[in-house]
Parts: structure tokens; C-alpha cells; sequence
């Protein structure tokens, strides 16, 4: 084989491709290519995806994007309009410092070019090209939009400056044929350009879509971008249905009279090889006190909390706090420790309500004596390898609560500490699930809106819900979908849609900190209100060693807080709510008649009657009560209830057990218990 699909669009050329990253590389192993691109439109989102999808196929994945290129300066605004907004070129790493230097450029595109689309210029071309290679694009590049306007001294121009910019043999003229007039004229152009200059071709397909019979489904992607419905005349379309993964033998009958165009798709994929380094911690350094090195400092914070948090038994539990620290170093993240903890310093001491703690984390000594948990492990019997293990090496993850309306404080601290090039919030991407894409292909194509909306609510409410599965389970809606044309094409083409990604919002919590400014290791958004974002979610931004931290906002703290106050005037004197009694009858008779409006975790319907039936009378009950209620777990409330008004009929299965589950009445609540390990 000696062809490799070089301009390619995924889902995450958002509502623009709808062409799945596992199902495309599936394609091209199919078809017997060993290569790769991914080129979404001025993006990275989905690199990482491909990377890993590629490799899981032996198929060499090629990163890369189509970028938008400003005629002028990135910073114009003015005088920018129509077609000349911005062209399109596409550039694909070579190698490690090509990905890099594409991760800033496109970075750069959104933080300061960004104006209708993340747009570059020259400048930043010229700075980061080492390791690209580039290719003139589409229609919409700069050489082929001169050439369609018979400008064809323009177009030697701009291809001789793109060749100097890249270097000889890094810049290609790229050929298409989609079945457009106007490509005819281009490609004839291309390949004068190409005797005249030396400027080597490369034939591709502009694939935004996987199958040819993904034509239709694509169109109606277009629609849902444009607000446009299928009957409309004048709206945005790609005619044809070319726009798909063509085989090596469909692209050399497209282009007999330029067949080495063809070889050179191969022979740039033979050049491009970048290597993804995944699990690397990359922890920023804290800034410890003079005179002492990081782990020093984090132990004396610890022994000086361990004497103040256990005065007369401090001495016996050196040894375990002395185990934590060991395993802390151990792993390297004495910094991480020292992060958190000085983020919640912070807020602790500038009067920023902050959550008790936690998830796992609260099993740890180190986060207690520090104070980033309030927590005690030991009283609680809490296993600090819950958090963290060395058997299994992952970044530790201590959830924080702050003040709903104090959180940004927090936030603006760490920026301040860190600089805000080392301080990023993480993208998400709402999708189309299988309502919504059933109610937004409904309107493109024109159905009534209660018909499509009594299909749509034929999908189960359920999380994790396709509209396969909902086929399974709803037979009414399994003989619609086989004895109704309209309802059988209404679902073909919205299973075909079902999981693109729609459009990108900011993650509630997470932040990312770094060591060097964040564009030396991810690429950069910008969303709708300004805000710059990682172009990576949060999982693969933990899977290449980022550190990210969840500032949690939490009403229910805010509404402590102002309580406290207002108690607090009443009384005449401060109420610390740290320091109540954890053991006041009145409260556990509130909770268990039901009565748990406004208690964190306790306020929702089932809880509420659950509280009535568990009747909870210290706080130990109430704790096992929020872990039975998930599933799992939950097939244990009967026998948990029956243990706790009958201890003595309790049995056990070996006395072993006794001391660990007597707290939880027989029941193994606590330690990752699901409902398959409780079987």
C-alpha cells in the first residue's frame, strides 16, 4: 500500500465531523493502510483518542491540524472580512518537537488570534515550524483561493513563502477532487505551480465522515450546526458524498495523471513519528522556606499537627505517620502535599469556609495532622492505602470543598502562586445522547414536533443510556422502528450521530497546575466567555502527569457559614461549627422522622425515607447510611437494618471479621465494596 489519508476530520471538528475516531482508524486498518492523520479544523481535542486508538490497531497514528492562518497580523480585528478572514493550512508533526511546536501554535490561535476562528499568522508560523510538515489544504487555503481567482502570481507568491517558512520538502501542494468544478481548475494550477517551483504534491481526501453511506447523517450534522433544516435551499452543505475514507484504489483512480501525489502521502507518514509519554508525574515545585528541603518542611508540618491533634497519644502514632510519609516520598509527591496544603491554609485563614474532606483521602495521617482534612482517620479506622498504594501508582486525588462564593478566591491565590500561564481550567464536551439527537435530527428533518418528541421520551431515563440499548428494552418502540419507515430512518440517522461531541464547556472543579507555562504541554481553548481551557479533558489530562485539582464549590457551606454568623450575633460570641456536638439526640430525631431539607447528601426523596426507615442515632450510622445508599451496597440495607435492631442475631462468618464490620452491624460497607465484590 502506498497511500495514507493526510486530511482528515473527526468528531471533534465539532459539529463539522462526524467521522468517530475508533471507527475511522478501524476503517483505514480495514482498508490495509499503516497510517494515519488527524487534522480537525484549528483543534487537538482528540489527538490523544487518536494516538491511543491508532496504536491499539498497529496503525501509525499523525497528528496534526488545519489550521486558520490570518492574512495579516493575528491581532487584527479590523478590515477582516468575508472569505479573507483567515485560510487554511494543514501542518502535521514530524516528530516530538513538531507536536510541541504545533501545541503552541495552535495554543497561540485561541489566546491571542482568536477572532470568528483560532487564527495564527506568519509570525507564529515562522517561530514554531521546526518539525512540521505543512500542506496547502482545501479550497480555503491561501494558494488555492488565489489560483480560483485566476490570481495565479499570487499563488507562486504565497506557495514559495509557505516553502521558506517550513524548509524545502516540508511544504507540499495538496491536490482534492470532491467532484467541485472549481478543484478542476485549482488542481491544474497546483500542478503548474508544482514543474515551476519544484514543490513537490500530495493527493487527499477531505474526509469528514467514516462511510460513504454516512453521507446523509453528516448532512444532517451540518444542519444541527447551522440551525438549518434539510428543506432549506441556500443552507451550508458538502454535495457529492466524497467527503469520506476513500481507498487507496478510489484515490489513484481520482488522480491517474498525478500518481506520485499518491506515493508522497506514504512518504510523508513514513516521516512522521511522534512518541506520547503517559504516567510521567509533572508536578510543579512548591516553594518551601529557607532552610528547609520539601519533605523536611511537609514533616514538620505534620509532626508539629500530630502533637497538636493527638497531645497524649502523639507518641504512638509517629511510626504510622512516619509510614505515610515514607510511601509519600516514595511515590514523589511530598509537593503535591504541600500544594493542597497550602491552598487550604490559605482559605482556612482568611476566613473561606472549606469541606471537612473527602473520598480516600481522608484516610491519610499526612492530609489530617496538616489539616487538609479535618477527618481522624484513626478514630474512624480509615486505611490510608485506600488513597494511596504503591502497588498501584496513580496520581493522589484529594476532592476539596470551598464556600460557593468565596471558591474564585481560592483560585485567584493559586494563579497568583503559580502565574496564570501555569493555572488552567479543563474542558468538557456535552455530546448528542440519544434523546437530544433524536429531538435534533427530528427538527432537521422537518417531523412534528409531538411525534418526535414521543420517540424521544421512548428512551429511558437511565445514565448511560444509547438508543440501542433502548431499542432492547422498549418493544414498543422496537416495532415502531420496524414497521415505520419514517420512525426507522428518524433513528438510523441519529444512532449514526449518537455520542459526537456537540459542543465544549469548562469542567465544574478541575484546574490544572503546572510547572512551566501550560502550552508546553497541552494545547489551549478558549470558550464562549473568555475563559482559557486545556483542549484536554480531565482523565487524559491526569494520564499524561498533569496535576489537576478539584476546587469544589459547595452551597451547603455557604449556608453554614452564614448560619454561624447569624447564630453567632445572637449569642454575643463566635460559633465554631468545627467544635458542635456530634451527639445531640434532638438532631438524629430530625433525621430519622425524615425531616433533612438543606443537610448535604441526606436532602434528596429516597434518602429522606431511607433516614426514616435506618432511624440513625450517631453520626457512625448516618456515615454507613450515605455508603449503602449507591448501588451495590444498596442490596445490603434490609440486612443492615435487621443488624442494627437485632445485634445479637448477628453472625459472622469467621471472628476475624467481628471487630471490622461490628461498627456496620455484619455488613461490609466501606472499603470500595460494588455490588459484584458483595455477592
Amino acid at each position: 500500500m502506498a497511500f495514507v489519508h493526510l486530511h482528515t476530520h473527526t468528531e471533534y471538528s465539532l459539529l463539522d465531523g462526524s467521522n468517530k475516531i475508533k471507527e475511522y482508524v478501524a476503517r483505514v486498518k480495514e482498508l490495509g493502510m499503516n497510517a494515519a492523520a488527524i487534522t480537525d479544523h484549528g483543534v487537538m481535542y482528540g489527538v490523544i483518542d487518536f494516538y491511543k486508538a491508532c496504536r491499539a490497531n498497529e496503525i501509525n497514528p499523525i497528528l496534526g491540524c488545519e489550521v486558520y492562518v490570518a492574512p495579516g497580523s493575528r491581532f487584527d480585528r479590523e478590515n477582516v472580512q468575508g472569505d479573507d478572514r483567515y485560510y487554511h493550512l494543514i501542518l502535521l508533526a514530524e516528530n516530538n518537537t513538531g507536536y510541541a511546536n504545533l501545541v503552541k501554535i495552535v495554543s497561540k490561535g485561541f489566546t491571542e488570534g482568536y477572532y470568528y476562528k483560532p487564527r495564527v499568522d506568519f509570525e507564529v508560523l515562522e517561530t514554531y515550524h521546526e518539525g512540521l510538515i505543512a500542506t496547502s489544504a482545501c479550497l480555503a487555503g491561501e494558494v488555492a483561493r488565489y489560483l480560483a481567482r485566476d490570481d495565479y502570481d499570487g499563488a507562486k507568491e504565497a506557495a514559495l513563502r509557505y516553502e521558506n517558512c517550513f524548509g524545502k520538502g516540508n511544504y507540499y501542494l495538496e491536490l482534492q477532487d470532491h467532484g467541485i468544478p472549481t478543484q478542476q481548475k485549482v488542481n491544474a494550477g497546483l500542478l503548474r505551480l508544482s514543474k515551476e517551483t519544484g514543490i513537490e504534491l500530495v493527493a487527499t481526501n477531505d474526509c469528514h465522515y467514516t462511510y460513504e453511506t454516512d453521507a446523509q447523517a453528516h448532512d444532517i450534522l451540518l444542519c444541527i450546526q447551522t440551525g438549518a433544516k434539510l428543506a432549506d435551499e441556500n443552507r451550508m452543505r458538502y454535495d457529492g458524498g466524497q467527503y469520506f475514507v476513500k481507498s487507496e484504489e478510489q484515490m489513484r483512480g481520482l488522480f491517474p495523471y498525478a500518481l506520485q501525489a499518491i506515493e508522497n502521502t506514504q512518504k510523508i507518514a513514513d516521516r512522521c513519528h511522534v512518541e506520547i509519554e503517559f504516567g510521567n508525574t509533572k508536578l510543579p515545585r512548591f516553594d518551601v522556606p529557607e532552610g528547609y528541603t520539601s519533605l523536611e518542611y511537609l514533616k514538620k508540618l505534620c509532626y508539629d499537627g500530630l502533637k497538636e491533634r493527638y497531645p497524649d497519644s502523639y507518641q504512638s502514632l509517629e511510626d504510622k505517620l512516619g509510614y505515610e510519609l515514607e510511601i509519600i516520598e516514595k511515590m514523589g509527591y511530598v509537593d503535591y502535599f504541600l500544594i493542597v496544603w497550602d491552598y487550604i491554609n490559605f482559605a482556612r485563614t482568611h476566613g473561606i469556609p472549606v469541606g471537612p474532606g473527602r473520598g480516600s483521602a481522608a484516610g491519610s495521617l499526612v492530609a489530617y495532622t496538616t489539616g487538609i482534612t479535618n477527618i481522624d482517620p484513626i478514630k474512624y479506622n480509615l486505611i490510608f492505602e485506600r488513597f494511596l498504594n504503591p502497588e498501584r501508582v496513580s496520581m493522589p486525588d484529594i476532592d476539596v470543598d470551598f464556600c460557593y462564593e468565596r471558591r474564585q478566591e481560592v483560585i485567584d491565590y493559586v494563579i497568583e502562586k503559580y502565574g496564570k500561564d501555569c493555572v488552567t481550567q479543563i474542558v468538557t464536551f456535552g455530546t448528542l445522547a440519544a434523546r437530544g439527537v433524536i429531538r435534533d435530527v427530528g427538527r432537521v428533518m422537518d417531523l412534528p414536533y409531538a411525534f418526535v418528541d414521543n420517540i424521544s421520551k421512548s428512551i429511558p431515563m437511565e445514565l448511560g443510556i444509547t438508543i440501542d440499548k433502548a431499542l432492547e428494552m422498549n418493544a414498543q418502540l422496537r416495532e415502531q422502528y420496524e414497521n415505520d419507515e419514517i420512525v426507522r430512518n428518524l433513528i438510523d440517522m441519529s444512532r449514526r450521530l449518537e455520542g459526537l461531541p456537540r459542543h465544549t464547556s469548562i469542567h465544574a472543579a478541575g484546574v490544572v497546575i503546572s510547572r512551566l507555562p501550560m502550552e508546553e504541554y497541552v494545547p489551549l481553548s478558549r470558550g464562549a466567555d473568555g475563559v482559557i481551557t486545556t483542549q484536554f479533558t480531565m482523565t487524559t489530562i491526569e494520564e499524561l502527569g498533569l496535576l489537576k485539582m478539584d476546587f469544589l464549590g459547595l452551597r451547603t457551606l455557604t449556608v453554614i457559614d452564614h448560619a454561624c454568623k447569624l447564630i453567632g450575633r445572637k449569642l454575643g460570641e463566635p460559633l465554631d461549627i468545627e467544635k458542635i456536638d456530634y451527639n445531640d439526640a434532638s438532631v438524629y430525631e430530625l433525621l430519622c422522622s425524615g425531616r433533612c431539607e438543606g443537610v448535604f447528601q441526606l436532602e434528596s426523596a429516597g434518602m429522606k425515607n431511607f433516614m426514616k426507615e435506618l432511624k440513625p442515632r450517631n453520626l457512625e450510622d448516618v456515615i454507613a447510611g450515605i455508603s449503602l445508599y449507591r448501588p451495590g451496597p444498596m442490596d445490603f440495607i434490609p440486612a443492615y437494618i435487621r443488624g442494627k435492631n437485632h445485634p445479637e442475631a448477628i453472625v459472622y462468618d469467621c471472628p476475624q471479621l467481628e471487630p471490622i464490620l461490628t461498627p456496620t452491624y455484619g455488613c461490609i460497607v466501606y472499603q470500595g465494596a460494588t455490588r459484584s465484590s458483595l455477592k
